[in-house]
Protein backbone atom coordinates (compact mmCIF):
# COMPACT_ATOMS: atom_id res chain seq x y z
CA UNK A 1 0.00 0.00 0.00
CA UNK A 2 1.18 3.71 -0.83
CA UNK A 3 0.66 6.69 1.46
CA UNK A 4 0.18 10.41 0.57
CA UNK A 5 0.82 13.33 2.67
CA UNK A 6 -0.27 16.59 1.89
CA UNK A 7 -0.89 20.01 4.00
CA UNK A 8 -4.45 21.05 3.22
CA UNK A 9 -4.33 24.05 4.81
CA UNK A 10 -5.29 26.33 8.23
CA UNK A 11 -8.65 26.22 10.30
CA UNK A 12 -9.55 27.39 13.08
CA UNK A 13 -9.85 24.86 15.75
CA UNK A 14 -14.01 24.89 16.08
CA UNK A 15 -14.44 24.21 12.21
CA UNK A 16 -11.62 21.44 12.31
CA UNK A 17 -13.69 19.67 15.37
CA UNK A 18 -16.86 20.61 14.00
CA UNK A 19 -15.42 18.55 10.37
CA UNK A 20 -14.21 15.80 12.62
CA UNK A 21 -17.45 15.66 14.64
CA UNK A 22 -19.36 15.18 10.93
CA UNK A 23 -16.74 12.39 9.12
CA UNK A 24 -17.41 10.27 12.07
CA UNK A 25 -21.23 10.72 11.93
CA UNK A 26 -21.23 10.15 8.16
CA UNK A 27 -19.37 7.23 6.20
CA UNK A 28 -15.79 8.53 5.61
CA UNK A 29 -13.82 7.25 3.45
CA UNK A 30 -11.31 4.19 4.89
CA UNK A 31 -7.98 5.09 4.35
CA UNK A 32 -8.10 9.34 4.22
CA UNK A 33 -7.44 10.97 7.05
CA UNK A 34 -7.40 14.78 8.10
CA UNK A 35 -5.02 15.49 11.02
CA UNK A 36 -4.70 19.18 12.99
CA UNK A 37 -2.16 20.23 14.92
CA UNK A 38 -1.09 23.94 16.54
CA UNK A 39 2.63 23.72 15.29
CA UNK A 40 3.99 23.37 11.82
CA UNK A 41 6.57 21.07 12.77
CA UNK A 42 8.08 17.80 11.79
CA UNK A 43 7.64 16.58 15.15
CA UNK A 44 4.26 18.17 15.39
CA UNK A 45 3.29 16.25 12.48
CA UNK A 46 4.29 12.74 13.27
CA UNK A 47 2.60 13.32 16.64
CA UNK A 48 -0.84 13.84 15.10
CA UNK A 49 -0.61 10.88 12.51
CA UNK A 50 0.36 8.76 14.80
CA UNK A 51 -2.80 9.52 16.86
CA UNK A 52 -5.20 7.92 13.75
CA UNK A 53 -6.79 4.81 14.17
CA UNK A 54 -4.55 2.19 12.37
CA UNK A 55 -5.85 -1.01 13.36
CA UNK A 56 -9.08 0.05 11.10
CA UNK A 57 -7.13 0.65 8.23
CA UNK A 58 -4.30 -1.93 8.26
CA UNK A 59 -1.90 0.92 7.37
CA UNK A 60 1.58 -0.24 8.24
CA UNK A 61 2.51 3.14 10.57
CA UNK A 62 6.34 2.86 9.20
CA UNK A 63 5.60 3.38 5.67
CA UNK A 64 3.29 6.54 6.94
CA UNK A 65 5.70 8.10 8.96
CA UNK A 66 8.30 8.19 6.13
CA UNK A 67 5.62 9.31 3.39
CA UNK A 68 5.19 12.61 6.01
CA UNK A 69 9.00 12.80 6.59
CA UNK A 70 9.60 12.84 3.07
CA UNK A 71 7.09 14.96 2.27
CA UNK A 72 8.68 17.75 4.64
CA UNK A 73 12.09 17.07 3.14
CA UNK A 74 11.17 17.92 -0.53
CA UNK A 75 8.65 20.42 0.11
CA UNK A 76 10.33 22.96 2.14
CA UNK A 77 8.50 25.84 0.15
CA UNK A 78 5.16 24.32 1.13
CA UNK A 79 5.96 23.94 5.05
CA UNK A 80 7.11 27.50 4.83
CA UNK A 81 4.27 29.16 3.41
CA UNK A 82 1.27 27.34 5.83
CA UNK A 83 3.96 28.16 8.79
CA UNK A 84 3.57 31.74 7.89
CA UNK A 85 -0.21 31.11 7.13
CA UNK A 86 -0.44 29.12 10.68
CA UNK A 87 1.13 32.21 12.34
CA UNK A 88 -0.74 34.88 11.05
CA UNK A 89 -4.13 32.99 11.66
CA UNK A 90 -3.14 33.13 15.75
CA UNK A 91 -3.03 30.50 18.43
CA UNK A 92 -6.97 29.54 18.10
CA UNK A 93 -6.32 28.02 14.45
CA UNK A 94 -4.91 24.59 13.25
CA UNK A 95 -2.74 23.34 10.94
CA UNK A 96 -4.49 20.60 8.75
CA UNK A 97 -3.38 18.24 7.18
CA UNK A 98 -4.30 15.01 4.63
CA UNK A 99 -2.85 11.99 5.13
CA UNK A 100 -4.28 8.52 3.10
CA UNK A 101 -3.73 5.52 1.26
CA UNK A 102 -3.29 6.25 -2.07
CA UNK A 103 -5.74 4.32 -3.81
CA UNK A 104 -8.58 5.62 -1.13
CA UNK A 105 -7.55 9.00 -1.71
CA UNK A 106 -8.24 8.29 -5.40
CA UNK A 107 -11.62 7.00 -4.51
CA UNK A 108 -12.32 9.53 -2.55
CA UNK A 109 -12.13 12.18 -5.31
CA UNK A 110 -13.83 10.23 -7.65
CA UNK A 111 -16.80 10.06 -5.65
CA UNK A 112 -16.93 13.80 -5.14
CA UNK A 113 -16.55 14.05 -9.09
CA UNK A 114 -19.38 11.77 -9.96
CA UNK A 115 -21.55 12.38 -6.84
Amino acid sequence: MKYTFNIVGVSPILYFFEHQQQNQKNVQPLGVEYIGTHKCTLDSLLNSVETVPVAKRDWKMDEVVDTVIQFWLHNSDVVNYWKSRLDDAGRDSLLVARVADIQALRNEFEFLLHG
